[in-house]
């Protein structure tokens, strides 16, 4: 059994986007595993962003973000869903990050402990919808939103194994396509990967 956060970075609230019908479908499969699942829609989250160091070194996180922190030192495995926005995850989304990975969280409050000592050993699935051919992205544009999340990121804090899966051509993409992804996340879910 597996302790799960899904962390949806849709920056729209509700369950209208595709990212949602994901999210759901991963849950699912995860619950059909017996394993343990918290959710972080980021789009409920009232939050300010920061804007200087000092704000990130030195300001409390709000109490939404200190309660999505709680979720994700809880998980053992985090789960991140978001649309391809301009190339790059939604602000919204990366706002939440920068927030919730604080050093003073990332530490554990220990001063001159490493940055890796407080979500090390945790594994990661990072799911992007995208407009365009999920070939192109990869191959043409090179992925950087997907790399820079998992490098400067993802591994930064000590999130290993960071899996991904890349959804292309979501506008264009048919009833029978939407539904074989759906069944692809909750397999995922069901495995915990």
């Amino acid at each position: 059994m597996m302790r799960i956060a899904i962390i949806q970075g849709h920056p729209t609230s509700g369950a209208g986007h595709f990212c949602h019908a994901l999210a759901e479908a991963y849950a699912e499969g995860a619950f059909a595993g017996s394993h343990q699942v918290r959710f972080i829609t980021v789009a409920d989250l009232d939050f300010p962003l920061l804007r200087s160091k000092a704000d990130w070194d030195e300001v409390p996180p709000p109490a939404v973000i200190a309660e999505a922190q709680r979720t994700l030192a809880w998980a053992e495995h985090l789960v991140i869903i978001y649309p391809l926005w301009l190339g790059g995850m939604p602000a919204l989304l990366k706002g939440f990050l920068e927030q919730a990975l604080r050093p003073a969280f990332m530490t554990g409050g220990r001063e001159g402990a490493s940055w890796k000592s407080l979500l090390k050993g945790r594994s990661s699935r990072i799911v992007i919808t995208m407009g365009m051919p999920a070939f192109a992205y990869r191959w043409y544009f090179g992925a950087h939103s997907l790399k820079s999340l998992k490098r400067s990121i993802l591994s930064l804090v000590g999130i290993g194994s960071n899996r991904h899966t890349l959804i292309g051509m979501i506008e264009a993409m048919g009833d029978g396509k939407r539904a074989a992804w759906l069944g692809t996340m909750r397999s995922l879910g069901k495995r915990a990967r």
